[in-house]
């Protein structure tokens, strides 16, 4: 796998010194995962940092009734169950691939020990982690705002790219609605 796309997203956020990219890319690890494999299961650990060189992710948790998809991942994202990575608790959420995936993952004593030797590791993954909180408050309140329909539009703006690559049971488990509602409000744009 090549791991330009890896270095460009981090220089994106942030140029570390020389010792901090050499320790990213020399302890990341290669992993391809088939639609349906787990990267995170209930209960587990989040033990890795991930970065999606292709495919899709979606986080999410269940009730024993219902999925709730929290968030998906595609491309070029960096991510991780945060709660648990950061605590070392097991998470109540889960990390499935939705299609083929290629990731590149990054031990949490790896990121600890760059931490701990070199401030910009530490910008870099303060920067990083502080992207969730802030993308959670979001969705929070979208979720607690918004009407279904709404939640759907906002979805087809923010995320075209994934429209045609999740299933409309995942769409509809990310907007909160039935898929019964979900088809109601599609056809309406008819």
């Amino acid at each position: 796998m090549h791991q330009n796309h890896f270095i460009q997203a981090i220089e994106k956020i942030l140029k570390p010194e020389q010792a901090v990219m050499e320790g990213l890319v020399s302890s990341s690890e290669s992993k391809l995962y088939r639609k349906g494999d787990f990267l995170l299961k209930a209960d587990e650990t989040c033990r890795y940092f991930y970065f999606i060189e292709k495919g899709l992710v979606k986080l999410f948790f269940d009730n024993g009734d219902k999925d709730f998809i929290m968030t998906f991942f595609a491309e070029h994202s960096f991510f991780a169950e945060l709660s648990g990575f950061l605590t070392g608790h097991p998470s109540k959420y889960m990390i499935v691939a939705l299609e083929p995936t290629e990731v590149l993952r990054i031990p949490k004593e790896t990121i600890e020990k760059l931490c701990r030797k070199y401030h910009s590791a530490e910008t870099l993954f303060s920067k990083l982690y502080s992207k969730a909180p802030v993308n959670m408050m979001g969705r929070i309140s979208e979720m607690l705002e918004d009407d279904g329909k709404e939640r759907y539009h906002n979805f087809l703006k923010q995320r075209p790219d994934l429209i045609q690559r999740i299933s409309l049971g995942d769409l509809a488990d990310y907007i909160g609605i039935t898929q019964v509602s979900l088809s109601r409000i599609r056809a309406q744009k008819l």
